[in-house]
């Protein structure tokens, strides 16, 4: 079974191309699912940000508000860093056992591992090979305004929290280019899979 890692920067349609994927039925461990898991009210991982961050990142039913969160950890390197000593751990440790699970099943000849931060949290040894959604910073930007109504501000401070594509782009076996329309990204998409394995035709 192969492994491939799905990664991007924030607003770069890595979630497009995920979503494509799974139109295919190929398997997608989503991180970003996985983070929102280990976070849910009980976990150890809630309680914890509440011991360093306070109630006031919480919601009236004890859930957490991950925009008041954000808020704080966006602006200051240090409580991100603090914040994702909590996480980044437990994270990783679901997708490996989601990967084992899928091994163990022997049902699939390929299963992708769908994380922004993949090669910032050091996941690159889980996966066989890096697959890159490369989109401009400009149009990031533009994105995060548009779809999720952050301040200029609020959005660089977002995308300057990951690593720049330039950076990623050295750690990427394949990337793929989005920015010139959905077609096309389907397309760079399809060739990769058929490249692959060539069981991943139209349709």
């Amino acid at each position: 079974m192969k492994v491939i890692g799905l990664t991007g920067g924030i607003a770069s349609g890595k979630s497009t191309v995920s979503n494509y994927l799974k139109s295919k039925d190929i398997p997608v461990i989503d991180a970003d699912q996985i983070a929102r898991e280990i976070v849910n009210i009980g976990q150890p991982a809630l309680e914890e940000i509440c011991l360093n961050f306070g109630s006031k990142i919480l919601n009236a039913d004890r859930s957490l508000n991950r925009k008041a969160l954000g808020e704080i950890v966006f602006s200051n390197d240090k409580l991100l860093k603090k914040l994702n000593e909590i996480t980044h751990p437990r994270i990783i440790s679901r997708i490996i056992n989601r990967i084992e699970l899928y091994r163990e099943s022997k049902k699939n000849s390929i299963v992708f591992v769908d994380a922004a931060l993949l090669i910032e949290m050091n996941m690159r040894q889980l996966v066989d090979e890096v697959w890159l959604v490369k989109v401009d910073k400009e149009t990031q930007r533009r994105r995060l305004m548009d779809r999720d109504g952050f301040s200029f501000a609020e959005a660089e401070n977002r995308i300057n929290a990951q690593m720049s594509m330039e950076e990623k782009v050295n750690f990427a076996d394949v990337v793929i280019d989005n920015n010139n329309g959905i077609d096309y990204l389907y397309t760079q998409i399809q060739k990769r899979l058929d490249g692959l394995t060539g069981n991943f035709s139209e349709g």
